[in-house]
C-alpha cells in the first residue's frame, strides 16, 4: 500500500512529505509524533451497510472526531451502516485498522469524507498503509486525486 500511494502521489504531482516514527495507530497520539494538530489526522474508518453487506464505505473524518454512522447510511443512501470487523477491514484494504490510508483503491468501496477536514487545514496526515509511516498531504491536491464524495460524518 504504501508503494501504491507514494507512486499515485508522485504521478499526480502531490506535494507531501513521508514522516517515519515509531508504530501507533491512535489518532491523537500519533498527531503529537507527527507534529500536527489531532483535527488534521484523515482518521480512516471502513464501514459496510447492514443492508447489503458487500457495500461498503471508507469514511474518513478528522482525527479528533467520532463518526455518526446515520450520516454515513445518509451519504450512500442506504438503511444502515455499521463498522466493517478488523478482518474484513484488512480483507478489503490491505491495511490493518489505524493504518488504512484515506483513498480507495477498490471500485467496492465508496469513499466519503467529511469536510471539515479538507477545509480547516492545509495539509491532512495521515498512515500510509503502515503504522510507522505517515503522509502528510496538501488538501487541495487530496482532494483533487481522491475525488471523495464530501459529506457531514461527525458527530
Amino acid at each position: 500500500m504504501y508503494d501504491k500511494l507514494l507512486a499515485l502521489l508522485d504521478k499526480e504531482g502531490a506535494k507531501y512529505r513521508v514522516i517515519q516514527h515509531p508504530a501507533e495507530g491512535r489518532s491523537d497520539l500519533v498527531a503529537a509524533i507527527r507534529g500536527t494538530a489531532p483535527g488534521q489526522g484523515a482518521k480512516a474508518m471502513l464501514c459496510r451497510s447492514k443492508d447489503d453487506a458487500r457495500s461498503l464505505i471508507l469514511a474518513i473524518l478528522p482525527g479528533d472526531q467520532k463518526l455518526d454512522f446515520k450520516k454515513v447510511a445518509n451519504a450512500v443512501q442506504v438503511k444502515k451502516a455499521t463498522l466493517a470487523s478488523a478482518d474484513e477491514a484488512e480483507r478489503e484494504t490491505g491495511c490493518v485498522i489505524g493504518a488504512i490510508p484515506p483513498f480507495s483503491f477498490s471500485p467496492n468501496i465508496k469513499l466519503v469524507v467529511d469536510p471539515g477536514l479538507v477545509t480547516t487545514f492545509d495539509e491532512i496526515a495521515f498512515n500510509a498503509g503502515r503504522l510507522d509511516t505517515s503522509i502528510v498531504l496538501d488538501s487541495s491536491d487530496y482532494l483533487r486525486i481522491a475525488q471523495p464524495l464530501l459529506e457531514p460524518l461527525c458527530a
